[in-house]
């Protein structure tokens, strides 16, 4: 017999919830008492010594402690051989985690589009513009249509799983869609034309059934295949959490800002501020399964600086503090040709990149003066493009001497799909003074009380113009048309707010655009599945006016029941001439009206790396099957670029 005598073990948790500048308040937790004891008990002679406890639960009611300031996490003190570092795609504070919601301001992690962005959520397939192909993600192996061409049928990868481990099936890839349909939501809003329904029929299997016309044809074939590497396929049980919490109420549900998302992707939330947003790698992320990349991609954190405007983030990218830069690099070349920088361009000479995306200066169709097609094209004309392009882009562009305009982008597939000689007395290259100050004169908009500028019913032509602050190329643009205004008697001044202020004002398309967003800069779709019939639906669609949160396109809300009904027409047309007759009159409509006007021919992603740190990013000819786009390695098939990343040794 051997007397044992218990070690005291005190375990307290207190569980506090601070509510803003509130007065702690007093909660019941538990409390963990342990007592000493003495027992008398037999035992066998052991190397360890026996210790036991008893423990008992009460109940005791604390006061929560005074909030307590949260450790700050420094970018700079992640590893740096294990970090991506990113600029441009983040601006502002990101608001949520929410794959549902279009108002996360989460730029690197939610943003459903052609070339979907899956370092965090995962489309069915990937797309892939440099050859058009959309290649499986979370799908197991190519979709099939069938014959009627009315439904597809795809597979869900067995090793699939979502970041808690549980299997992603083809439940939750019905049920994504089946929630959005029910309460509403973007997801649903932006495809109800096209899908049906999504149905799964077995853990494994899902059926799309595409929605169909009176003769029973898909609507839009184009859209219904575009979805699959579009739209994310979020998780049943998080849905229902979703659902749960906000009761239904679809306002609650998109503001939601998901801190407890489950996610499928690569990468997860590790920090965010102000300042900067980290994701960390998922070490058990199913990609690394032989059926998908057979590895987990290189970086363990990508991290994203937000830096107040394009010229401090072009500073990091000269000192090394930025392996991936999407925005605009002013007189990139000179980094590598002055300076000897290791910095490059997906293409090493002008433009420097792939044009696929064409920035673009909407109009607000319900500022005085600005109903009248005259005033919209004459501002257009006179416009300075070849500036533009010189200082604005530093000649990261073609000109529209060299691709003229259209509603198309300068890629040889696009311009072969319309007539270039029935719009050419429609086309304008800029600067066009003269011509401009005809064509207002000639609708009577003129300058009736001598002051130097016209009016409009007797109301003084005077407008505002803006971009997002910070984004130089844009600003620049936006200089230049309001100059172009003084010289043909239009007063337009610039104004610049913020990111997170702009975005909220011109996606709200179910109400007139307030004060001061006369004339503002908005992209366009670059490079996917559906263009370019998908880039000019956007712009010039009605279907998006009245839409509460409208990030697709035609944000000064136009309306042309003729455009709508070709744009209707066209994803059904399978005759190669009647298609481009149908493609050459929508730019007719386009150039006659303006109802926006292309600025400025885009890189589909400015894409600009340093390899300091890392190396073997995508770059013409660098020889990878698939080719991997320069995408900033996060949108589409080009997130393929972290799995063939490695240190510069």
């Amino acid at each position: 017999m051997r007397k044992l005598v218990l070690s005291v073990v005190s375990l307290l948790v207190i569980v506090s919830c601070l509510a803003g500048c509130a007065a702690p308040t007093p909660q019941v937790v538990e409390k963990v008492v342990t007592q000493v004891v003495e027992v008398e008990k037999e035992v066998k002679v052991v190397e360890t010594q026996v210790v036991e406890t008893i423990k008992e639960v009460e109940k005791i009611v604390v006061a929560t402690p005074e909030p307590t300031a949260v450790p700050v996490v420094d970018a700079n003190t992640l590893p740096r051989n294990e970090t991506l570092y990113f600029n441009g795609q983040q601006w502002n504070a990101v608001v949520g985690w929410n794959p549902y919601s279009n108002s996360n301001n989460n730029a690197m992690a939610v943003a459903q589009q052609d070339n979907a962005r899956v370092i965090m959520f995962e489309s069915p397939y990937l797309y892939n513009m440099l050859d058009g192909k959309q290649y499986p993600l979370l799908a197991d192996g190519d979709y099939t249509w069938n014959d009627a061409r009315t439904e597809i049928t795809f597979k869900i990868k067995p090793a699939a799983k979502w970041s808690d481990g549980t299997p992603v099936t083809a439940e939750d890839v019905a049920y994504t869609w089946a929630s959005a349909a029910k309460y509403g939501m973007p997801i649903y809003d932006s495809n109800k034309d096209f899908v049906e329904t999504i149905e799964a029929v077995d853990p494994q299997t899902v059926v799309l059934k595409a929605k169909l016309d009176a003769d029973g044809k898909a609507i839009n074939p184009l859209q219904v295949q575009a979805y699959l590497s579009t739209n994310y396929v979020v998780q049943k049980a998080w849905t229902d959490k979703l659902i749960e919490r906000s009761g239904g109420d679809l306002t609650k549900m998109l503001a939601d800002p998901a801190d407890d998302v489950v996610y499928s992707g690569p990468y997860g939330k590790f920090f965010s501020d102000d300042s900067k947003v980290v994701y960390i790698r998922n070490d058990d992320y199913w990609g690394k399964d032989a059926s998908m990349w057979g590895k987990l991609p290189a970086p363990k954190y990508l991290a994203h600086t937000i830096f107040k405007d394009n010229a401090a983030g072009s500073v990091a990218l000269a000192q090394g503090e930025v392996d991936v830069s999407q925005q605009f690099n002013s007189n990139i070349q000179i980094l590598w040709e002055s300076y000897g920088l290791p910095i490059s361009t997906y293409l090493p000479e002008p433009p420097y990149g792939i044009g696929a995306s064409l920035p673009t200066a909407f109009f607000n169709l319900q500022s005085p003066g600005l109903d009248q097609a005259a005033v919209r094209k004459a501002i257009a004309m006179a416009v300075d493009y070849p500036t533009i392009i010189a200082n604005a882009m530093t000649n990261q562009s073609a000109t529209f001497d060299q691709v003229p305009r259209s509603l198309m982008n300068p890629t040889a597939g696009e311009q072969a799909t319309y007539d270039h000689e029935a719009v050419k007395d429609l086309q304008w290259a800029g600067n066009d003074i003269e011509g401009a100050t005809a064509l207002l004169d000639e609708a009577g908009v003129v300058d009736t009380d001598g002051d130097g500028w016209r009016e409009f019913d007797g109301q003084k032509l005077s407008y505002v113009a803006t971009a997002p602050n910070g984004w130089s190329d844009w600003q620049a643009a936006i200089e230049i048309v309001a100059a172009a205004g003084k010289k043909i008697g239009i007063d337009i001044t610039t104004n610049y707010p913020e990111w997170g202020v702009y975005q909220t004002v011109v996606t709200k398309s179910d109400s007139p655009l307030p004060e001061g967003y006369d004339i503002f800069m908005m992209w366009s779709d670059g490079a996917g599945p559906t263009q370019p019939w998908g880039r000019i639906r956007k712009l010039m669609s009605s279907e998006f006016v009245g839409m509460s949160s409208n990030w697709n396109g035609n944000w000064g809300q136009y309306s042309n029941p003729a455009a709508d009904e070709l744009i209707k027409k066209i994803p059904t047309m399978t005759d190669e001439a009647e298609l481009k007759a149908a493609y050459t009159e929508l730019v007719k409509i386009y150039l006659t009206d303006v109802p926006s006007f292309t600025l400025m021919y885009r890189p589909q992603s400015f894409h600009a790396v340093n390899e300091s740190v890392w190396t073997n990013f995508p770059h013409e000819g660098d020889g990878t099957n698939p080719p991997v786009p320069p995408l900033d390695c996060t949108d589409g098939w080009s997130i393929a670029c972290l799995y063939n990343l490695t240190l510069v040794k």
